[in-house]
């Protein structure tokens, strides 16, 4: 017995697809900036020092004098010297007096005025520690100093953003179809 039979054949539909990508481009321009510092005001004095050097006495121990205090010390020396030259003669008369008793009066006396007394080698030119007399006032150095503040402006700028959508499209490779046989 031979039954009907019944064939489908069936074709798949296939479909293509068109893609275009997305583009997207973002940028951060700089931020627009302007800083600006003013010069700080700086206001200065000065008081100058003041020094006072005081060399009256260490000119005097060189010999150095003005011409009152030199008459007034040569006025006083030599006074000393004619008192001691007064002196002197009064001994040696004495002495002439007693030439009775003391027979070497000539002689001592003679000797003693024929070879003086050495002098004494030194330095006498140097003037006395502590002689020079100093005084100093130091200076003063007043700073006034004013700062400036900064100047800052910023501006900060939006991001540039550009965006461009992508897209698909779909079209058909193959289409679809179903054929159906019946066989008896």
């Amino acid at each position: 017995m031979n039954f009907p039979q019944l064939q489908i054949r069936t074709i798949d539909a296939k479909l293509g697809l068109n893609t275009e990508d997305p583009k997207q481009i973002i940028r951060q321009p700089k931020a627009t900036q302007h800083i600006e510092q003013p010069a700080a005001i700086v206001e200065m004095h000065t008081t100058r020092g003041v020094m006072k050097i005081d060399s009256s006495q260490a000119r005097r121990d060189i010999g150095m004098i003005g011409p009152l205090e030199s008459t007034k010390n040569y006025a006083s020396e030599g006074r000393q010297k004619v008192m001691q030259g007064i002196a002197r003669r009064v001994t040696e008369g004495r002495q002439m007096m007693d030439l009775a008793h003391n027979s070497n009066a000539v002689a001592s006396i003679a000797k003693k005025n024929t070879f003086p007394t050495p002098s004494n080698l030194g330095i006498d030119f140097i003037p006395s520690i502590g002689s020079v007399k100093l005084d100093y006032i130091p200076a003063k150095l007043d700073i006034n100093v004013q700062t400036q503040k900064p100047t800052i402006s910023a501006q900060v700028n939006k991001p540039i953003h550009e965006y461009t959508p992508g897209s698909v499209s779909g079209y058909m490779l193959q289409n679809p179809s179903i054929e159906i046989d019946f066989i008896v």
